[in-house]
């Protein structure tokens, strides 16, 4: 055998390596927050968590409905601003922006994932909360409506950069067949292109969404936290990640209350692992289109 296949086998082998351990770290997790949520449902009745309308840990109430609600309407909120902000971006980024243009808007998407979300946490709280406090005549800017504007902005560049790669990505037989047939430009973008890499953009739309929903940090510090069934976009909410992050550092360890906030944990690992096969089938269904 000689070096070439040598390094070759060596390198194939180290790759395998390297994913099969990942593989084991997620799958551990995954048994980690499983056995331990298994507790919580062996000393509280699975049907009051999943629809109980309290989380009072002091009384012993975790009902699950609150915390959904709260990261319900945040989402809501992140989607309604960031899907169509996202989409526009990308179409510009993609069809009408010059060369230079697309380089600078990339520098700029990228230095905008690249913000830590507690730096976003205190735009929020000093700079969003207030117009939104006065604007809207609410006791407080603390709200599902705040958390969700910075989530927006969160995941903007994860849908810009999908979306824009998809559109980027088709064949130009497709421009070229529709503006051969007499359309102008912005008809054979909503009825040709868009159509077309629609795969790709909904893949990153879920990978957007799967952002929005795990985010702790901003949502802690902005939307209030207040566990409350009967909200709305322009009250205090309380998410399912902020509950574990403001709890976990605080409970007693073994007990009920420690082992629903793994019960919250699981119902969130669902979540994303639902949103990231979604998404997997569209991204392998967008290739599929392009010819890749």
């Amino acid at each position: 055998m000689n070096i070439r296949k040598t390094k070759d086998l060596l390198m194939k082998n180290s790759i395998f390596g390297i994913a099969g351990f990942n593989i084991i770290i997620v799958f551990l997790i995954f048994f980690f927050v499983f056995t331990n949520s298994m507790k919580f449902f062996t000393s509280f009745p699975i049907g009051n968590f999943f629809l109980g309308k309290e989380w009072i840990s002091l009384s012993d109430k975790y009902g699950l409905l609150p915390l959904f609600m709260g990261s319900f309407w945040v989402t809501l909120v992140a989607l309604g601003i960031s899907v169509p902000l996202s989409i526009i971006t990308a179409i510009y980024i993609a069809e009408y922006a010059s060369s230079k243009t697309r380089e600078r808007l990339k520098v700029l998407i990228e230095t905008m994932a690249a913000l830590p979300s507690v730096v976003l946490g205190y735009i929020g709280l000093y700079v969003l909360s207030n117009p939104i406090k006065e604007f809207f005549g609410l006791n407080t800017g603390l709200t599902a409506l705040t958390g969700g504007i910075l989530l927006a902005f969160m995941s903007i560049p994860t849908m810009v950069s999908i979306s824009d790669d998809s559109i980027r990505a088709l064949d130009n037989s497709y421009k070229e067949a529709s503006l051969a047939l007499g359309a102008n430009k912005l008809e054979t973008i909503i009825k040709i292109i868009l159509p077309a890499a629609f795969p790709g953009i909904f893949a990153g739309i879920m990978l957007g969404f799967g952002r929005i929903i795990g985010e702790t940090m901003t949502v802690l510090m902005v939307t209030g936290n207040a566990p409350i069934l009967d909200s709305g976009i322009l009250s205090p909410v309380r998410t399912l990640t902020a509950t574990i992050a403001a709890e976990m550092g605080e409970v007693v360890q073994g007990s009920t209350h420690y082992y629903s906030l793994f019960a919250v944990a699981l119902i969130l690992f669902a979540i994303s692992f639902a949103t990231n096969t979604i998404a997997d089938h569209f991204i392998h269904k967008s290739r599929k289109t392009m010819g890749k």
